[in-house]
């Protein structure tokens, strides 16, 4: 697609260049379009770099082809991140002071807006009209989200993350097919703590991100969806558990992990294990603190928890589709120990994903093959974990048509 990005004068203009990235990285031809305000935060130069194009500000510039209207014929989407208080107000009164003014009036494309503000600005009744008006013309509003802002202040007001702008706006663009409409999903996500005393614990480097996309997708696609999460990164569910379709129970063990799913997949049509489960939990938790003084703690007794996944497949009903994650570090071995996994497992699907120390937990990105029946690996993908989760339910739903 060829996809306009305007960027204004915010300091979360510095996200918007992984935004940038993102879109190129899937392919797509991307226009950045700076305000004069917003080069004072990001340069024209890294723009360009990000975009793989040339960039331009005014719109006096390549006049010949009529630049300051061409972009916004030419334009299959049109996102603005961040779009400040002041960009919303222009955008609702139709002002066209500058090239991406006039781009935004003389495109016909979905726009997609990233607001990007201090709460007291957002909450403001000017700014509260201006984006009813824009949503009333059709236009996404992405967030924003409630966290950290500029000078220490905290709450609504501070931009989406790039990956979720992306998401949506893509959709906006094409919207995913209804291929999971009337379903009831489950997936779990995080990663579990399995406690040694009140304030330790035993855990893993998940972020919970891929579960909270391939929910997300799900949701895209129809589905009612359960997501039963563990522990996850802060901000990892601020979009998907806003979708009216998701319901999101919380839980921190696996034995916890465990109860939830099997209770949700009584009514399930898909589960999808995603989160990462601690094989092993501690013989005996202390119910206070274990300090030095009490001498030294020369071993932890481990005892092996349930294998959840296993016992989901183990009793699934007809027709139901049980699908396995499997974290592997990256060998020659990689596919061969999942292609045991999945038939040790029992599972109709297995995604296993390459992991390390900058791979696969707590990364952006994620690099996965699906083993499918016959240990034959029926898809693959690599690039952000949202581009995985399509991949991953492309695959299930294929593999649903086949039976």
């Amino acid at each position: 697609m060829f996809i306009v990005v305007g960027v204004t004068g915010g300091i979360a203009a510095y996200k918007s260049v992984q935004l940038v990235r993102l879109l190129v990285q899937r392919g797509h031809d991307v226009h950045v379009i700076p305000t004069q305000d917003s080069l004072r935060f990001i340069g024209l130069t890294t723009w360009e770099a990000a975009s793989r194009n040339p960039v331009t500000t005014s719109v006096h510039d390549d006049v010949a082809r009529v630049r300051h209207v061409a972009l916004g014929q030419s334009a299959d989407l049109v996102i603005v991140a961040p779009a400040t208080a002041n960009t919303l107000a222009a955008m609702a009164a139709g002002l066209a002071s500058d090239l991406l003014g006039t781009t935004l009036l003389a495109t016909t494309a979905p726009v997609a807006v990233a607001p990007a503000m201090h709460t007291e600005m957002w909450r403001h009744p000017a700014t509260t009209a201006n984006v009813a008006t824009l949503r009333e013309r059709g236009v996404l509003i992405v967030g924003p989200a409630d966290g950290p802002l500029t000078g220490g202040d905290s709450g609504p007001g501070r931009m989406s993350e790039p990956e979720d702008i992306v998401a949506a706006a893509l959709e906006l663009a094409s919207p995913a097919p209804a291929d999971l409409d009337g379903l009831h999903v489950v997936v779990s996500t995080g990663g579990t703590r399995e406690p040694l005393d009140p304030v330790r614990f035993l855990g893993n480097r998940s972020s919970g991100r891929q579960g909270a996309e391939i929910a997300a997708e799900a949701a895209r696609r129809g589905a009612t969806v359960t997501l039963v999460a563990a522990s996850v990164d802060a901000g990892v569910l601020d979009t998907v558990t806003a979708h009216p379709r998701v319901t999101t129970r919380h839980v921190e063990t696996a034995a916890q992990l465990g109860e939830a799913m099997t209770d949700a997949a009584a009514s399930a049509d898909v589960v999808i294990m995603v989160a990462a489960v601690a094989d092993y939990r501690a013989a005996r938790v202390s119910e206070h603190k274990l300090r030095k003084e009490d001498g030294p703690l020369a071993t932890i007794d481990l005892v092996p928890n349930e294998d959840i996944l296993a016992g989901l497949a183990a009793s699934r009903r007809d027709g139901q589709m049980i699908v396995g994650f499997a974290a592997e570090t990256a060998d020659e071995d990689l596919l061969a120990r999942a292609r045991r996994k999945r038939e040790r497992k029992g599972v109709d699907l297995l995604v296993v994903n390459e992991v390390g120390w900058d791979a696969g937990f707590g990364a952006g990105e994620n690099t996965v093959a699906v083993i499918g029946d016959g240990e034959a690996v029926v898809a693959e993908a690599s690039g952000p974990k949202s581009t995985v989760a399509r991949a991953v339910w492309d695959a299930i739903v294929a593999a649903r048509a086949a039976d």
